[in-house]
């Protein structure tokens, strides 16, 4: 049997707020780990010894130093890539979203089908979920009616 919690937690922060503020502080970890490493160079510590002491590759030491070198604090940052560029442009995006508001287009093939048409690019089912959402199109299965069910089911409900 688990034990009542001896002291309660305050929530300052709602659950999103949490996980940003956690998220932006990882960054930091990870750049005050690259420094501890530069600081260990500029104690004239070599990089593979630098590189062991902070428990990376070696590889990765000099990748450090040489973004250090080329970019200074910068350089330590995180880089994330921005991966490959979309097939279609920003414009062509905004096209076809004026052509699905248009046409009154329903589902994920519909789409699908369309872009093929207008911009002879061929996209999986799920990349065009992700287009879709990207355009602010929300991503739900239709609900389906009992086609026996009475017109006034919710007054009959309530009598219940």
């Amino acid at each position: 049997m688990a034990r009542k919690p001896s002291m309660e937690v305050k929530r300052h922060l709602t659950f999103e707020k949490l996980k940003k503020q956690m998220n932006k502080l990882e960054l930091d970890v990870r750049v005050l780990n690259r420094l501890h490493f530069i600081n260990d160079l500029y104690h004239g510590i070599s990089v593979p010894k630098a590189s062991e002491k902070a428990g990376i590759d070696k590889v990765t030491g000099y990748t450090w130093l040489k973004r250090w070198n080329k970019k200074g604090y910068d350089g330590l940052k995180p880089d994330y890539g921005i991966g490959r560029p979309s097939k279609i442009s920003k414009e062509e995006k905004k096209k076809l979203k004026e052509l699905i508001l248009k046409k009154d287009i329903k589902t994920t093939k519909e789409v699908r089908e369309l872009i093929w048409d207008e911009f002879q690019v061929e996209y999986s089912y799920k990349h065009v979920i992700f287009i879709l959402r990207e355009l602010g199109f929300k991503y739900g299965k239709p609900y389906v009616k009992e086609f026996r069910r009475p017109e006034n089911a919710e007054k009959q409900l309530k009598k219940i």
